[in-house]
């Protein structure tokens, strides 16, 4: 299984490649939501996560969650959202819209491997 990082800062997605190598997947990587949706076209059958960043150039995170979850080829997907977008309404607006987390920037690599450990239904990891 893969996990899909689409934000433009190529500092996070480091970090994200970090924490998703610790839990034994693959990182694919887009720096925005265009390249995201090509990267996902590609890989959709192997794709088991999307972590999502909200502000980036050409269409941002919302718009690109609301492309997935529209698509049935792609809705079953989770996509947490990894942002510096923290307004309680931003946040309601990505749930609604069918994140299922939400982390916010700036985040220690322990929060982000739980919360992508809570995504994939894992809970706890154990030694």
């Amino acid at each position: 299984m893969k996990i899909l990082s689409v934000d433009d800062s190529a500092i996070v997605r480091k970090i994200i490649r970090g924490a998703v190598e610790v839990l034994g997947y693959d990182l694919l990587e887009a720096s925005d939501g265009l390249e995201g949706m090509e990267v996902l076209e590609k890989n959709v059958e192997e794709i088991g996560l999307i972590l999502l960043d909200w502000n980036m150039p050409g269409m941002n995170g919302l718009e690109l969650l609301e492309k997935i979850k529209s698509n049935k080829l792609y809705s079953y997907i989770p996509v947490m959202m990894v942002t510096t977008e923290s307004e309680k309404e931003n946040i309601v607006k990505a749930i609604k819209a069918g994140a299922v987390h939400y982390v916010v920037k700036p985040f220690t690599m322990e929060e982000l491997i739980k919360k992508i450990m809570e995504c994939l239904g894992r809970g706890e990891l154990h030694e």
